[in-house]
């Protein structure tokens, strides 16, 4: 559970982030980050019995993205209701195993979203896959703190037939696969493939197939250096082409 780390996007209940704490120091979760929280009372929470140190040390940051740059698998939480998910689900139950073997070699993190709204598209873009936690029908939204005291408590169970095995490979990190959608974007734009206005959706579309690659970590150094050099050599066209579009100018003006 070391590896583990707890993501809370926008919370805006003080009390469910320090129960969440509570749940993490229960179950030996030590890293509590936090996305634009509404206040920042939460540091003094009644709620986080016995986890105020950890609730003290909470890293705060502006984006998902900066929150899970070091984690090698992203999962996002969700009640689902009417929403058209274009990522995979699955059920805690059924996806506590995976997220275990996952711990064992590299760092997870579970995002959890607001009280009001949940996680949105945008959020949802960073996670490899998604969990639900099964509820009745009539009632599916669950309490902010309670979600992340019942996935803990499924992630913390062992398994007598489980076996988590070290694998040689190390997968590639959230921050090293955003390096190559930031750079694949910049050659995209610069290629006239992302068109005026579609930005956002090309950006969204182009981080799921990059999450979708399960890239590890020397293949997405081999083809970031990739994109980068296609890049850069773009930027020399253009450079190229406005210089010759300059002296051809010059030359107009020396015949005028």
């Amino acid at each position: 559970m070391d590896n583990l780390v707890v993501v809370l996007v926008r919370p805006r209940n003080p009390l469910n982030i320090g129960a969440a704490a509570r749940a993490m120091s229960n179950f030996g979760a030590g890293h509590l980050r936090l996305v634009n929280p509404y206040t920042v009372a939460f540091r003094e929470a009644r709620s986080a019995v016995g986890a105020a140190d950890l609730l003290k040390s909470a890293r705060e940051h502006e984006t998902v993205a900066e929150a899970v740059a070091d984690c090698t698998l992203v999962v996002g939480t969700t009640a689902v209701r009417n929403r058209a998910l274009q990522h995979a689900l699955r059920r805690l139950d059924r996806a506590a195993g995976m997220i275990r073997d996952q711990l064992a070699i590299g760092r997870v993190a579970l995002l959890f979203g607001s009280e009001k709204i949940g996680l949105t598209n945008d959020d949802f873009s960073h996670c490899h896959w998604l969990l639900n936690v099964s509820t009745h029908q009539d009632h599916v939204s669950m309490n902010l703190g309670q979600t992340v005291v019942v996935c803990l408590y499924e992630l913390a169970r062992e398994s007598s037939t489980e076996a988590a095995k070290k694998e040689e490979t190390q997968p590639a990190s959230a921050g090293e696969r955003e390096q190559i959608v930031e750079s694949l974007l910049e050659a995209l734009h610069r290629s006239g493939y992302v068109k005026p206005g579609n930005d956002a959706v090309s950006e969204k579309k182009l981080r799921r197939l990059v999450l979708r690659l399960n890239m590890e970590a020397l293949d997405a150094k081999v083809l970031l250096g990739m994109t980068r050099q296609i890049v850069w050599k773009l930027r020399q066209g253009i450079s190229d082409e406005e210089a010759k579009r300059g002296r051809l100018s010059r030359r107009r003006k020396t015949d005028d």
